[in-house]
């Protein structure tokens, strides 16, 4: 029988080597990364079997890296906790939110660690029977209830005040969701990719849409019917289970959307954005080929504007860009920059 393998995310040494000691010497196989970077790449290399991940790191710190792993099929599932010295409330809440499944605070007791590890590791394996942490259950669960249909550049699935007719799930592609303001300026609300759900306010509220969901590149879709959905729920409580975390972080989203756009400057709103945009679309160097106008359109500014911020950030070394393209050298300075 194979060991499970834990991958440790942890920018100090000293507390890196000593857990990788610790899961060595209980039978675990341990791989390491020391910034969340690294991390998020051998997680997609490594496929473990659970995360362990500090918060505060340099390149990209723990929540960034679970943002990221949330968006790939591969490890949207896997057991993730946070191994952190931070405890206040607002962070334990985030990152439950945003889909951990513990936090542990250090200093931290040896056995509570492995504890928590083992608990996690065998509620993964009842609540997936099916599912040997390689691929997406949720997408397994859906196999005999979806079909494949292809949707072209610009397509649209749906649009303000139609009636939901089934739930959508992305099997390759990219889809924005979007609103029209007062002023009949499009905002983006949420970029969706790879291993997303969308669609499913809708049916959840009994009501007609009220955003609308495009295809912004060539997209390959499981469609899942409303009534074949609604059952699943009712009758597959790990389907419930998972679209209750994923309501939760939707309802994130939108919160801190509200409040950015309320609130915060242009150039915060296009830093936010290019993060955002880097989440769903960043190849492992963090760089990714979209628009200008989807920036902006995600910003609530103008193209000309959005163009003038990224030549400021290119400028403090933040970004690098063509014309057709953006690299972020410093994901964890852009996210959180005072702006």
């Amino acid at each position: 029988m194979s060991k499970q393998k834990i991958l440790i995310i942890e920018d100090n040494s000293d507390i890196r080597e000593n857990v990788v000691e610790l899961l060595t010497l209980s039978g675990y196989e341990a791989v390491e990364a020391g910034d969340g970077r690294e991390g998020a790449k051998l997680a997609l290399q490594e496929l473990p079997d659970l995360i362990l991940c500090d918060i505060m790191m340099p390149a990209i710190d723990g929540y960034g890296v679970l943002h990221i792993l949330s968006k790939h099929r591969e490890t949207y599932n896997i057991p993730f906790i946070f191994l952190t010295a931070k405890a206040e409330k607002s962070d334990m809440r985030k990152g439950m939110t945003l889909g951990a499944d513990d936090y542990i605070t250090k200093p931290f007791d040896e056995t509570d660690l492995l504890t928590a590890i083992e608990n996690r590791l065998k509620k993964f394996s009842e609540s997936h029977p099916f599912d040997n942490g390689r691929e997406n259950f949720l997408e397994k669960i859906f196999e005999n209830n979806k079909k494949i249909k292809t949707y072209d550049k610009k397509e649209y699935f749906y649009r303000e005040n139609d009636s939901p007719r089934r739930l959508y799930y992305i099997h390759e592609g990219k889809v924005k969701i979007s609103k029209i303001n007062k002023e009949g300026r499009e905002v983006v609300l949420e970029l969706c990719g790879r291993g997303d759900f969308f669609g499913y306010w809708g049916i959840l509220e009994d009501r007609l849409y009220n955003e609308n969901a495009q295809a912004i590149e060539d997209s390959t879709i499981y469609e899942i019917p409303m009534d074949d959905f609604k059952k699943l729920l009712k009758t597959n409580s790990t389907v419930s289970s998972n679209f209750l975390k994923l309501l939760s972080n939707n309802m994130l989203i939108k919160e801190d959307k509200i409040i950015e756009l309320a609130y915060e400057s242009v150039r915060k709103r296009v830093a936010n954005s290019v993060i955002a945009i880097c989440d769903v679309y960043g190849e492992e160097d963090l760089s990714f080929k979209v628009p200008r106008d989807l920036i902006a359109t995600m910003a609530g500014t103008t193209v000309p504007t959005t163009i003038r911020m990224l030549t400021e950030f290119k400028s403090v070394g933040l970004i690098l860009t063509s014309a057709s393209w953006v690299q972020v050298l410093e994901y964890d300075k852009l996210k959180n920059a005072p702006f």
